[in-house]
């Protein structure tokens, strides 16, 4: 689908500096969570079970230590009863065992709790874009590459999935291990911890320093990443037009310069993000010398015990850990808000305007369809269509012409009601159709568009989309109306043949023959045709006008046509140019006026 220069390839893909409201998009997360706050309770309460009893192993541990090293020094001076108490040792043992068990049995507890919460918010978030992108009026779908939507549903998506997953457990643990290690360190020395504790501020600095740094980076890297997604989508799907006018060099080129700005904002990102983990290192072993250098003397002085001093050590590590994962996390957060942040600006896009609050319905239509003084254009301060008055009776054929961006699409997607209209009004059988409700007007239509669209599935499926539980019977009248049926009997399997994506596995003529089948099948009120028989042969024409005309028949029929040739018998023929019905009337009369369709017409058939 061609773009307007818009999205992330238009004039909105420069790289994001930061998060516009980072505190708004991490509020709105949290609401999020809301609904799940006692299972979030939970595995706070079985994170902090799992880190106490891990933070009270190192003091049990050193208690064996001290225990060892007390009886080896009595047992070499030849104390009587001296040497190491196996019993003791024992009982320490079984403890540490039960200590470490239980621990890892709510670190489970905890992990199977959260992935269950993370994977509902994600589920809900995706369920909402989902639901958000079936009410964007078509203006957005048009501006904005199918990638770039893509890429927020999926790829922003999914890194906060991560992180609710990861790295919110780690938040709780990471707090809880900060805290409790410094309880117990305090228990062992006072003098040890404020020089584990001297390291802090410069452990904080670096943290605060790398998260500001890699923030616009990540920020940057899911921008450009949704970029990348748009330019392959569009290259895949237009591969064979690319091929056919030598662009694949060109598309090369716009890819490997999207991928390099990619790699350049990811490798920054990951590398910023890195450095924290041999930083934080480097300033944890010097609390680390220190509290070795001067443990030693205060165990030689008798201050501590052995056994205290190996625990101390082993807090000292658990301490600069929890620190370590703390500023990782933060910048890991900056990647998590700037994709939150992604996903609410798709979720608080502009609507189509809301329902009618006591919409009309029409029980038995006629096909009745008037224009009255419409006013349009794609932007207020420039009108595209100004005062249009159109009138078509019920079961006429009307037959839209014009030059190429005369507006002939844009009166059916105002019709369809896939825009809005500045001023007049629009009606069916005499209802405004803004008085309707959407789903009830889009029943009102079949359409058989000049771009074919079939899904993954079965030719049977594929047809039956145009009815709700239509019979076999029914699917097989209906591709036989359209001459369709001698096709796919060819085929091995029939009305079961699967359809691959795209649907390339049967001609462009064939895909059309089945989008004709399914308007037939649907027996809409007011069918719409955009230059349906273009991409079948000149016999197959003749067959399908046959049909169309007797789908026609006492049938409002919209049709848009390049070739004059095919509407001569149309009973109302519009002629547009520059966004206006410029001439109306039948074949006959229009050429008798010799104005713009007698030479639109003429020129068809000059030669």
């Amino acid at each position: 689908m061609a773009k307007h220069g818009f999205g992330p390839r238009g004039g909105h893909g420069g790289p994001v500096e930061k998060a516009k409201d980072f505190k708004g998009s991490l509020k709105r997360l949290i609401t999020y969570l809301i609904p799940y706050k006692w299972r979030l309770l939970a595995v706070f309460l079985t994170a902090i079970l799992s880190t106490l009893f891990t933070i009270l192993a190192p003091k049990i541990l050193g208690k064996a230590t001290t225990k060892i090293f007390e009886g080896i020094v009595l047992k070499m001076k030849g104390v009587p009863g001296g040497g190491i108490d196996f019993h003791y040792i024992a009982r320490i043992l079984i403890l540490l065992g039960l200590l470490y068990l239980f621990s890892s049995l709510f670190t489970l507890i905890q992990g199977y709790i959260m992935a269950s919460v993370a994977q509902r918010t994600v589920f809900q978030l995706r369920e909402e874009a989902e639901d958000k992108i079936s009410r964007l009026p078509l203006k957005y779908l048009d501006q904005t590459t199918t990638g770039e939507i893509l890429s927020r549903i999926v790829n922003d998506v999914d890194n906060i999935s991560t992180t609710l997953q990861q790295s919110l457990t780690q938040i709780i643990t990471s707090i809880v291990t900060i805290i409790g290690v410094i309880i117990m360190m305090l228990s062992i020395s006072v003098s040890l911890t404020i020089i584990l504790l001297l390291t802090l501020p410069l452990s904080g600095i670096i943290a605060v320093f790398i998260a500001k740094k890699s923030q616009g980076f990540f920020a940057s890297q899911q921008n450009i990443l949704g970029q990348l997604n748009g330019h392959v989508e569009e290259i895949y799907t237009g591969h064979e037009v690319v091929k056919a006018f030598g662009h694949e060099h060109k598309a090369i080129e716009e890819f490997d310069d999207i991928n390099e700005r990619l790699y350049q904002s990811s490798w920054k990102a990951q590398f910023i993000s890195g450095v924290i983990m041999p930083l934080m290192q480097f300033v944890g072993n010097i609390g680390y010398v220190l509290i070795c250098v001067v443990g030693g003397i205060f165990v030689a002085n008798g201050r501590i015990t052995v056994g205290d001093i190996q625990a101390f050590i082993q807090y000292a590590r658990q301490f600069s850990q929890p620190i370590t994962q703390t500023a990782n996390i933060a910048n890991i957060l900056q990647s998590t808000i700037a994709s939150a942040e992604r996903v609410f600006e798709l979720l608080d896009e502009q609507e189509e305007e809301p329902e009618a609050i006591n919409p009309k319905t029409i029980q038995h239509p006629l096909g009745q369809v008037s224009f009255e003084h419409v006013d349009f254009g794609y932007s207020q301060d420039q009108l595209l269509i100004k005062d249009m008055n159109i009138s078509v009776k019920p079961g006429q054929k009307v037959a839209i012409v014009g030059p190429t961006g005369a507006g002939k699409t844009t009166l059916i997607n105002l019709l369809m009601r896939f825009y809005e209209l500045q001023g007049g009004a629009i009606r069916i059988d005499g209802v405004n159709i803004k008085d309707m409700k959407r789903s009830e007007l889009h029943s009102l239509f079949g359409m058989v568009l000049q771009d074919t669209w079939l899904f993954n599935g079965t030719i049977a499926e594929n047809i039956a989309y145009g009815k709700v539980n239509a019979t076999k019977d029914e699917i097989m009248d209906a591709a036989k109306a359209a001459h369709a049926d001698h096709f796919i009997r060819t085929l091995p399997e029939g009305f079961d043949t699967i359809l691959n994506e795209d649907a390339t596995n049967i001609s462009q003529g064939q895909k059309q023959l089945l989008t004709i089948a399914r308007a037939i099948l649907a027996n809409p009120a007011i069918l719409i045709l955009d230059e349906a028989t273009s991409s079948v042969d000149t016999r197959t024409e003749l067959y399908i006008q046959k049909a169309m005309n007797r789908l026609m028949e006492n049938r409002t029929s919209f049709v848009i046509a390049h070739r004059l040739s095919t509407i001569k018998d149309a009973d109302l023929i519009l002629v547009m140019n520059k966004g206006t019905v410029i001439e109306q009337g039948t074949h006959e009369t229009l050429l008798d006026q010799k104005g713009f369709y007698a030479d639109l017409y003429n020129s068809q058939f000059a030669g």
